[in-house]
């Protein structure tokens, strides 16, 4: 559209605005002043009506001037664009900050969604788990078929991630506090220090385009939450809303396994990445062939009393959960170890079938005796510190409970009857460590995109 067909001078000649209009095929015409401001319209009537009450086409367009006209600018909505055009209205002009015309709209010339940048964002959960765990180690499922049962949380590991137009890469984590940026993700790839996960993530998913990556968590590192398997699915999550082809959410568990287990060759089980992703309570199965994940569904009385029941404790301390994985496969090796990782597993089906009728009494009594199995499968699994933290617990309420994660520090979960929950908090709180409140979590990994500036 060529816009000089629409403007014509405030001085300039009526012959001159019938000619521009004639040219436009509008029947319209819009006045500016000497600065190039629009200051009024004129159409084809106002100039017939100015040439019957006695005006000639010399005269300047001013005397046909309408100063009270629509328009818009470049930034008013679609939706009130289009209301005007419901109505009688043919033209329309865009005016700049300044009142200069940069465009004219028409039934015909309607402005498109402006295209603005996209960027994804994705959420995960981290997970409780109430028993089984070592059994979802491949080193034992192989031979022997492992099962545990956990639930998500309302803690969350977070992702946004920004596509670019070049190949940097940029990566900001709130969790270390850190920011690694390079020209491109080889040598993002390439840069030591304590981005091995997300590196690790990266270089599994491999991306064609550079992008800023922005993290944060809910939750302490090394907490026993499965954190690290949280992380890497949120990333897993944002990278995903870009394909067109999209991973399920057993690929992405599998992939994740891929870059913490294999590629950065931490130790450890299988539970984590699959608890985050799916979301919910869920009882898991491990066998050499495929792992299968069946979700419990609790009778909503049943499913809200376990939630008040149970208390989330911060121990304060750190582990690393691959040492002590590496060295409970060491400890597998022994006949009476085996036999304990067996029995968690057969109390495993046990504590699933209690948690299906209800018996949570009886639930929490499995608890701890899971817990006594556990402590045994190696020496780094707990301390005499936490063992004290356990013992406070049941001298003041618990009825169970366990270390979370692989062990040697991070989160207790203690469940607890109705008229003892007040009575353990507060003795967790004069012990110096603190309870966490949390909800069960329905939904496991979640991804969305968004345009920017909406």
């Amino acid at each position: 559209m060529n816009i000089k067909l629409f403007i014509v001078s405030k001085d300039e000649s009526i012959r001159t605005a019938l000619e521009k209009i004639e040219g436009n095929k509008l029947g319209t015409i819009f006045i500016s002043d000497d600065n190039d401001v629009i200051v009024g319209m004129a159409t084809d009537g106002d100039i017939r009506r100015g040439l019957l009450g006695g005006l000639n086409l010399e005269q300047p367009i001013k005397n046909c001037c309408n100063k009270d006209f629509v328009r818009v600018n470049i930034d008013s909505d679609r939706e009130q664009i289009l209301k005007l055009f419901d109505t009688k209205i043919r033209v329309i002009p865009v005016l700049n900050a300044q009142g200069v015309l940069s465009n004219v709209y028409t039934r015909d010339n309607l402005p498109q969604h402006r295209e603005n940048r996209v960027y994804t964002r994705a959420k995960s959960p981290v997970r409780i788990s109430f028993g089984g765990g070592g059994s979802d180690l491949t080193h034992y499922f192989v031979n022997n078929n492992g099962a545990v049962i956990n639930a998500t949380i309302s803690l969350f590991s977070h992702a946004t991630l920004f596509k670019r137009n070049d190949s940097r890469v940029i990566v900001e984590s709130g969790d270390l506090n850190a920011r690694l940026e390079a020209d491109s993700l080889q040598e993002a790839l390439s840069i030591p220090g304590s981005f091995g996960l997300i590196q690790s993530v990266l270089k599994t998913i491999g991306p064609d385009f550079g992008f800023e990556l922005y993290l944060y968590s809910d939750f302490p590192m090394k907490s026993g939450l499965g954190g690290s398997a949280v992380v890497a699915s949120s990333i897993f999550g944002c990278f995903n809303e870009y394909r067109i082809d999209k991973w399920s959410n057993y690929e992405i568990a599998e992939l994740a396994y891929q870059a913490e287990r294999l590629s950065l060759g931490i130790a450890g089980g299988w539970q984590d990445q699959y608890a985050t992703i799916f979301g919910g309570l869920n009882f898991m199965e491990f066998k050499a062939d495929q792992n299968l994940i069946h979700p419990l569904k609790l009778n909503s009385d049943i499913l809200n009393e376990l939630e008040e029941s149970l208390i989330l404790c911060d121990t304060e301390t750190t582990h690393e959960s691959g040492n002590v994985h590496e060295d409970q496969k060491a400890e597998m090796s022994k006949t009476d170890i085996r036999l304990l990782v067996e029995k968690n597993v057969e109390l495993t089906y046990s504590m699933r079938n209690m948690l299906l009728r209800g018996q949570l009494m009886k639930f929490a009594e499995a608890l701890d005796l899971g817990w006594q199995y556990k402590k045994q499968f190696s020496s780094k699994i707990t301390t005499t510190s936490l063992d004290e933290v356990y013992n406070h617990a049941l001298a003041n309420g618990a009825i169970g409970g366990k270390l979370l994660g692989a062990g040697g520090g991070g989160f207790f979960l203690f469940f607890v009857p109705a008229n003892k929950k007040n009575q353990l908090i507060n003795a967790m709180a004069e012990f110096g460590k603190r309870t966490v409140p949390f909800r069960f979590e329905q939904e496991g990994l979640r991804s969305w995109s968004m345009r920017e500036h909406i």
